[in-house]
């Protein structure tokens, strides 16, 4: 009878087809021009799963569009309210529509954090029996996000033009700070869902981690106000540029300083880079831990 070798083992039967060799997990980077051109192949996949994530909090509904607007509207009165009990002095003017622009950003980046953490582990199925890029989860998680976001500025306009803030030229400063809080969404999205696989616990902390994010970012206060003791804020929060420059040049029609774009810029490259390292490396090991 004749002896087969495979993988360097003899026997006595002679096998016929194909046979598969299994490795252990190794943790790195994939090939990143192969899995891009995967990932842009699936672009579709992406879109197709931001929206089913919409219709399914109702968001195809008036009243889950109508919620969307009203929660961060009725943070807005609440906080407004807050703040001129707890404050001795008058309000600048504008001040409500200053909140509002700025509790309608964050809360964008709130929602990315909180679905971008789950995006895997809610996933289970689609990992374990589909190939694809993981990395479309999270930021299909952060499209939702910016999804659920578009239909509040239109409160928001309506709130510009109640207060007699009108459209100007440093409107467009908007554009760049939403790109970057794009950038930064996707980094911090990619990073908290890879930190959920490993510890399911991390999402729960999350309500109280962006809480006092928010506190410490210019949307309930204005970056004038900050004492110089505690000038590092503006440097050491990625949001500050953000938030400062978002609402500043909607309703007071102010130009940023380029620097403060940069460093938010530089923030939202830094997470970005952070996350999508820390995602790419370990998404191997996904299918196994969930």
């Amino acid at each position: 009878m004749a002896q087969a070798t495979v993988d360097g083992v003899d026997s006595d039967d002679q096998f016929v087809g194909n046979h598969h060799v299994y490795q252990p997990y190794r943790a790195g980077l994939p090939p990143l021009k192969p899995y891009a051109r995967e990932f842009w192949r699936r672009r579709e996949f992406m879109s197709e799963m931001s929206t089913a994530n919409i219709r399914a909090e109702n968001m195809d509904s008036w009243f889950g569009r109508l919620w969307t607007v009203l929660n961060p509207l009725l943070l807005g009165v609440v906080y407004f309210l807050l703040v001129n009990i707890l404050s001795n002095r008058g309000m600048k003017p504008g001040y409500f529509v200053y909140l509002l622009a700025g509790l309608f950003l964050f809360s964008t980046l709130q929602l990315a954090m909180s679905e971008g953490a789950r995006s895997v582990t809610g996933a289970g199925k689609i990992i374990t029996n589909t190939a694809f890029p993981r990395a479309l989860l999270p930021i299909a998680a952060v499209r939702t996000a910016f999804g659920r976001f578009w239909p509040t500025l239109i409160v928001l306009f309506a709130m510009c033009l109640l207060n007699r803030i009108y459209p100007s030229v440093q409107w467009l400063w908007c554009i760049p700070v939403l790109i970057i809080l794009f950038i930064l969404s996707s980094g911090i999205a990619m990073l908290l869902a890879t930190i959920q696989v490993y510890f399911r616990d991390t999402r729960s902390f999350l309500p109280y981690m962006s809480r006092i994010w928010l506190y410490i970012s210019p949307v309930l206060w204005m970056p004038q106000v900050v004492p110089e003791k505690l000038r590092a804020i503006e440097f050491l929060n990625p949001m500050f540029g953000v938030v400062g420059t978002w609402s500043e040049a909607i309703v007071y029609h102010q130009s940023p300083k380029l620097s403060t774009l940069l460093l938010a810029l530089a923030w939202a490259l830094l997470f970005f880079v952070v996350g999508a390292y820390a995602f790419l490396s370990r998404e191997r090991d996904f299918a196994v831990r969930i």
